[in-house]
């Protein structure tokens, strides 16, 4: 079986690989990692897993992990999964595309802005006409 994790999947388990790393605590890193596989995925898995729990198994994983090596992380993912049959391939998610994915959501919080700037603006046209229909209507 193959399992492809996509890119915000993947920039997610690195992100809360790195705060695992800083911190010392892989809470939110197994967790972040539980939920970047799909039901029908952990189900597949599970089948596969000798005791059949997938919580156990990325907490074992979790706990060889060195805990210091973000790649490190995704080739013990790759050999485990591996182990069991399942061939996991993740999306690229590099450093340079994360940074570009950043630019854009800044323009896109500008672009919302600018379209708020225009309301604001409709708003103003509005009252002005309201105002006009006020006025027509005085004898």
């Amino acid at each position: 079986m193959e399992i492809l994790l996509d890119k915000r999947v993947v920039r997610q388990i690195r992100l809360s690989a790195q705060d695992a790393i800083e911190e010392g605590d892989t809470e939110t890193l197994r967790e972040d990692i539980l939920e970047g596989f799909t039901e029908e995925q952990v189900e597949e898995i599970e089948r596969r897993l000798d005791n059949g729990d997938f919580f156990e198994f990325v907490t074992d994983m979790l706990d060889e992990w060195s805990g210091d090596d973000v790649d490190e992380l995704f080739e013990l993912m790759d050999t485990q999964l591996g182990d069991v049959g399942i061939e996991v391939k993740f999306e690229k998610a590099t450093a340079a595309a994360s940074v570009d994915e950043r630019a854009e959501g800044d323009e896109e919080e500008e672009d919302a802005t600018e379209f708020e700037d225009d309301d604001e603006e409709d708003g103003d046209d509005d009252e002005e006409e309201l105002e006009e229909e006020d006025d027509e209507d005085e004898p």
